[in-house]
């Protein structure tokens, strides 16, 4: 992996009317490094931040013929619901990006 820091680019919605990060996350030597700000009322916006994103994914991966949307959107869910279920390791480790 690179040593330079390989960062996505700004949405373009956000560059022509404004916004608020919410969240910005990096994988660093397989390590997860999470910055983020609390910025909703209620942590229920939080899950359906989450939903929003898994579409997104679901739709990224299609798009690349990798995994069909429903079968994405299992995986992460699934997934999503053993991790929160199990307690958190000293150091959550994130498998390599390829």
């Amino acid at each position: 992996m690179s040593k330079e820091f390989q960062a996505l680019k700004t949405p373009p919605a956000a560059l022509e009317r404004g916004g608020v990060e919410v969240l910005r996350c990096g994988i660093v030597e397989g390590e997860l490094h999470v910055t983020l700000r609390p910025a909703f009322d209620d942590p229920r916006g939080w899950g359906r931040l989450f939903a929003e994103v898994a579409r997104q994914v679901a739709g990224a991966y299609a798009h690349e013929k990798r995994f069909t949307e429903a079968d994405t959107l299992e995986r992460i869910t699934s997934t999503f619901e053993a991790e929160v279920k199990s307690p958190p390791d000293a150091k959550s480790v994130i498998a390599p990006i390829t």
